[in-house]
């Protein structure tokens, strides 16, 4: 009996003590079903396995001889070290794919699952509850794009500081565009920089689908609908370039975005963790090189319409469309002012003085300044309003 673990051989005493009983007429077979916690037809079999073997009929003979495919306890000793280690928060997918590209794991994800929801270091998922109907992607690549941004702790190894992440996800392949952690949270200046990355790259898509965020929506008072009529500058951007713009109005409306987010919450911490990176600079390059091409291999997918929607930028010029843009009136002194910074036109070939022009105004994304009168350009400038002159061919 030395080969049957400690817990059947007791099991087996219990079982052969209750069968007694019941062969003497103290216990009824009802009563010992309910005492071993067995149906009444596994009860039958124990009797008859008693009746012709005695008590070695009694033993699980399953725990007797191990499993020829039973995986070694120094393999499942390892991957459960290695989690607690280096790769404790990691969920258990992620894990899996960083263990077999970094250390060679073979064991498939439901073995590695079990191992560690065995031994406490993952907890259980619940199941999850009732959703709303899902909405079908899009069929082609570059119909729709999905812009967001994501407030977190992204930099573990710096605790207590929060930064942006914005995230730029096509709806159709589920690829991460642009992803990039930003100075100064969701800023137009920070929006059209993604966005102008985005265009230059792939091109211009269909239509961009955004929540309700000050830079997207002109919102009269808080909680009221939005004002469609008086644009924002990245509204004027859009419509200039003939990109649909889409306001979500809940989380749950906005599920690529949000559930990319989500992803990247989960894994892009733990790996920036694990690489010992500590500035934005550091974790946008890991971004760029690393991350969002093996996201993108994971879980890309294959859009319904191979044909792309993507259309080239062309004739647009980004520079004059992606700004922050004002109308002004040239003063008497051929000065306008934006944002505190004081601009002098120059005189004009053909014309005493621009007093009293409506004139547009543009801060480019560099920080510079240039003053257009229609199709003119009046001037430009440097951040602090010096004049740039043109160099001589």
């Amino acid at each position: 009996m030395s080969c049957y673990t400690q817990a059947a051989v007791e099991w087996a005493m219990k079982v052969q003590d209750v069968i007694l009983r019941a062969l003497s007429g103290e216990l009824s077979w009802i009563q010992v079903a309910d005492i071993l916690g067995l149906s009444a037809r596994t009860v039958r079999r124990l009797r008859w396995r008693y009746e012709h073997h005695g008590y070695a009929g009694l033993l699980d003979r399953r725990r007797r001889i191990p499993s020829p495919r039973r995986v070694p306890v120094q393999e499942l000793q390892r991957i459960l070290r290695l989690y607690r280690e280096r790769y404790a928060g990691f969920n258990v997918r992620h894990f899996c794919q960083i263990a077999r590209r970094e250390h060679g794991l073979t064991f498939s994800y439901t073995l590695v699952k079990m191992a560690l929801q065995g031994a406490g270091l993952v907890a259980k998922r619940r199941p999850r509850g009732r959703h709303r109907r899902r909405r079908e992607p899009r069929p082609c690549y570059g119909e729709l794009v999905h812009l967001d941004g994501s407030r977190h702790a992204w930099l573990a190894l710096v605790p207590g500081v929060m930064q942006t992440m914005l995230v730029i996800v096509d709806d159709a392949t589920k690829q991460v565009l642009y992803a990039q952690l930003v100075e100064g949270g969701e800023s137009t200046a920070a929006i059209m920089t993604a966005l102008r990355e985005v265009l230059t790259t792939f091109g211009l898509p269909g239509a961009l689908y955004t929540d309700r965020a000050g830079w997207a929506v002109s919102t009269p008072t808080s909680g009221s609908a939005p004002d469609r009529t008086k644009l924002t500058q990245v509204g004027r951007a859009l419509v200039r370039l003939g990109i649909e713009h889409i306001l979500g109005f809940s989380p749950q409306a906005r599920g690529r975005s949000e559930r990319a987010n989500g992803t990247l919450q989960g894994r892009l911490v733990n790996e920036l963790r694990v690489a010992g990176i500590r500035t934005p600079a550091a974790a946008n390059r890991y971004l760029r090189e690393r991350f969002i091409p093996d996201f993108n291999a994971t879980f890309g997918r294959t859009p319904a319409d191979p044909t792309s929607a993507f259309v080239p930028v062309g004739a647009h010029d980004l520079d004059q469309i992606l700004c922050h843009e004002e109308e002004r009136v040239v003063a008497r002194d051929n000065t306008v002012h934006l944002d505190g910074v004081v601009l002098q036109i120059d005189k004009q070939r053909g014309r005493r003085t621009c007093a009293g022009l409506r004139v547009l105004v543009r801060r480019h994304l560099s920080g510079q300044h240039s003053i257009w009168w229609g199709p003119r350009c009046l001037g430009r400038f440097t951040v602090h309003g010096q004049p740039v002159r043109e160099k001589a061919a």
